[in-house]
């Protein structure tokens, strides 16, 4: 399987991709100039992978109130930062987010304000990301969107396989995990600097055990900073679940100008005998995590 410095020549490789790269360089050069007058983020988008991250950036950027990733015209979703970009520096960070100057005169217009995110859905599932991030933005707000946790795994694995990076049928696929992931999150922990593709791609029923993941991120930012809910809340009623997460970050209520779903991917129907088996997996998962938060998530994994 490619590592990121493979995915990356595989991208220059594509016509136009060094010119381009040059550009996002030069840009970036210029936010680590100002990085000083820039703030860190107010709000963390942290996961879970394909459980409605991309809507939700999609929506809050039609906030009048919610200010984008320096540089504006590239539409940054998230940096990566607590995860595989650690080893860049708080500097690099504060460089993504918008200065102090343009927050004052956002504010000045919209008479309350604005707020600035970093949504990068690996941050629920790495083992270090919680306490990173609270070393650095300790009063940021945290959202956590959870899907299903079997039907995340199949889409999860089906991102992979429609851009070429998952050679096996999905049931192989599982049974792989295993050997695949041994020893990954130890060599995470024990090596600040290590991006591990089979911890982050690879990880289908791992990134579906939402209960410890959750209790790290409760750990690092208590006091009601974390907000998490289910995905299906928000794909059912996309004005209310918008709504209450702007009451978490402090913002006010902004109507939808377009609530679909954004980044599906198109797959076949799971095997119901492999939904069977993978939800029997995952079950005593939601129990504990049901318990950790004190509500029912509303997935039958019967």
């Amino acid at each position: 399987m490619p590592g990121r410095d493979a995915v990356h020549r595989l991208r220059r490789s594509r016509p136009g991709a060094v010119a381009t790269d040059a550009a996002k360089s030069a840009l970036r050069a210029v936010g680590m100039v100002t990085a000083s007058v820039r703030s860190p983020p107010d709000y963390l988008v942290i996961g879970a992978k394909r459980g409605g991250t991309t809507s939700l950036h999609a929506y809050l950027a039609e906030h009048p109130g919610v200010l984008p990733l320096f540089p504006r015209p590239q539409k940054i979703k998230g940096t990566y930062f607590f995860t595989d970009e650690w080893p860049r520096g708080p500097r690099w960070y504060r460089s993504h987010f918008p200065t102090t100057i343009t927050r004052r005169r956002a504010a000045r217009h919209l008479g309350y304000d604005p707020v600035a995110g970093d949504s990068s859905p690996y941050y629920l599932f790495h083992p270090l990301a919680p306490a990173r991030a609270a070393s650095m933005v300790p009063e940021a707000r945290v959202i956590a969107l959870l899907r299903d946790p079997a039907e995340r795994a199949f889409s999860h694995y089906n991102e992979r396989r429609s851009n070429g990076t998952e050679p096996l049928d999905f049931e192989d696929a599982v049974e792989a995990e295993a050997e695949r992931c041994a020893g990954e999150e130890e060599r995470i922990l024990a090596d600040p600097t290590y991006v591990s593709f089979a911890h982050r791609h690879q990880s289908y029923l791992g990134q579906s055990r939402y209960a410890l993941p959750v209790r790290r991120w409760l750990d690092a930012f208590p006091n009601g900073r974390v907000l998490v809910l289910p995905a299906e809340e928000l794909y059912r009623d996309p004005q209310g679940t918008y709504d209450r997460i702007c009451g978490h970050l402090g913002l006010p209520e902004h109507t939808l100008r377009d609530p679909r779903v954004h980044n599906a991917v198109p797959s076949a129907a799971l095997d119901p005998s492999t939904r069977a088996r993978v939800r029997a997996a995952l079950a005593d998962d939601v129990g504990d995590l049901e318990r950790l938060l004190g509500r029912p998530m509303g997935w039958s994994l019967d």
